[in-house]
């Protein structure tokens, strides 16, 4: 998108914040939350295009607030001022209508403070025509399967308070796959705000060097306690479950997280392992659903204890609590997890005898009270034999506790992190993703 393009938008939501603060009644108090993208998407198959196309698209999402109630609305946001003002004043008429039909809400949050910010991340990603050549040049004779995703991001709120937030970014994500011919696969992701063509070249290379492995006969291992190595990939999945139900306040206190033990000090992590939420990449918007802006990095666990949880204002106000600018599901936005001592080197004579994991799939919580997951191994994971990679395996389920493979199961992290984007384009592009090491583990535990 074009940087007068960009500024119109910024421009057209900027009015229409200043129409609804003049039209809103004395009693009423309202948020606009913006998101819109302008992106291209490309599906890959067999390294040939299945489907390429650009999207223009974004929604308006107005909440209207009034005698302690408050209701939404959600549609188009088109850039075009007389449409998109007719399509608002239209909503807050309706939502006049509907509020006084609502029940008394005791745990609204009303729209305070005054913070504003502007941020926008210029990149340099591929132009349209030349994504597929630059994509497929390495792979033409492969079994590539994939999506690239790239494009601007817009992320926008303001409400009557006066609080106004413009968060724009360009990014992209590459999502893919080779598929060796017994059907095994290598997956991998490639994303940034700069295409950068040496660091695809690379993770291409690593990609044909374990499909190459892949081509040896599979082996079928026997349930029982393994020790695991797992790649930044993998660690990136397990990390994602503390987003489901474990450093959420709203869930320690409704005695749902699966840190709660942790919370109580009755556990302990290994001193290892340490997380924070990190918001000065830039990559995602450091405002939440409300206008608040969260701090620039927020330590979750240091050295095994948990310092933090995700609070927001409107759990801070049902628990009597401190809002530390937690988004609305109070989950993790931009997670860091802190490098270890292991460095790439010594990863297999380190491993010795045991599994290297690759990525995971089917996550769940299995046991969500006393932290464990299930899931399963998937994608170029191998059985290694005195440092040496001899097969790669048939799928694992395991089920374990974060209490042991972060705790006392825990050998070390890599002094290497890896960025595991969001790949996700259900109703919107995601932005952000995972900063996490890889993890070496003893007696990981698999059941099937």
């Amino acid at each position: 998108m074009k940087i007068e393009e960009l500024s119109a938008l910024e421009v057209s939501f900027n009015q229409l914040i200043e129409n609804l603060l003049n039209k809103k009644a004395e009693n009423e108090q309202f948020s606009v939350r913006l998101s819109s993208e302008r992106s291209q998407f490309t599906r890959l198959n067999h390294a040939k295009v299945r489907q390429t196309g650009c999207v223009a698209d974004g929604w308006i999402e107005l909440t209207l607030m009034a005698d302690q109630r408050s209701s939404v609305r959600q549609f188009p946001f088109t850039g075009n001022w007389d449409v998109d003002w007719q399509l608002t004043y239209a909503a807050l008429q309706e939502l006049r209508d509907e509020l006084i039909l609502l029940p008394i809400d005791p745990y609204l949050v009303l729209p305070s403070g005054t913070n504003t910010s502007r941020e926008v991340h210029l990149g340099h990603l591929l132009a349209s025509e030349a994504v597929v050549p630059n994509v497929l040049e390495l792979v033409t004779e492969l079994d590539f399967t994939g999506i690239y995703a790239g494009g601007v991001v817009i992320k926008a709120y303001g409400d009557s308070n006066g609080q106004k937030h413009w968060f724009a970014t360009d990014s992209f994500t590459l999502d893919y796959s080779l598929f060796s011919i017994s059907g095994q696969a290598v997956k991998g992701t490639f994303a940034g705000s700069n295409w950068d063509k040496s660091a695809y070249i690379a993770k291409i290379s690593e990609a044909k060097k374990q499909l190459e492995l892949l081509s040896r006969p599979a082996k079928e291992l026997p349930r029982g306690q393994y020790k695991t190595y797992f790649a930044p990939a993998a660690v990136g999945d397990l990390l994602m479950m503390l987003s489901w139900g474990s450093i959420s306040e709203a869930d320690i206190q409704q005695g749902n997280s699966a840190l709660a033990a942790l919370w109580r000090q009755e556990k302990q992590l290994s001193t290892a392992f340490s997380l924070k939420e990190n918001f000065q990449r830039g990559l995602v918007p450091r405002f939440n659903e409300l206008g608040e802006v969260a701090a620039p990095e927020l330590p979750i666990i240091e050295k095994g204890y948990l310092v933090n949880t995700l609070v927001n204002s409107r759990t801070a106000k049902e628990y009597q609590k401190i809002a530390n600018g937690a988004n609305v599901s109070e989950t993790l936005r931009a997670p860091e997890v802190s490098p270890g001592n292991l460095v790439f080197e010594q990863i297999f004579p380190s491993l010795d005898t045991g599994l290297y994991v690759s990525n995971l799939h089917y996550l769940n919580w299995s046991d969500r009270q006393t932290g464990r997951i299930t899931g399963m191994t998937r994608y170029a994971c191998f059985w290694v034999e005195n440092g040496e990679i001899i097969a790669p395996i048939e799928n694992l389920r395991f089920d374990e506790s974060l209490y042991r493979f972060w705790g006392e199961n825990l050998v070390d992290l890599t002094t290497f992190q890896e960025f595991i984007p969001e790949v996700g384009t259900y109703e919107s592009r995601q932005l952000g993703g995972s900063l996490v090491p890889g993890m070496l583990v003893e007696d990981f535990t698999y059941t099937l």
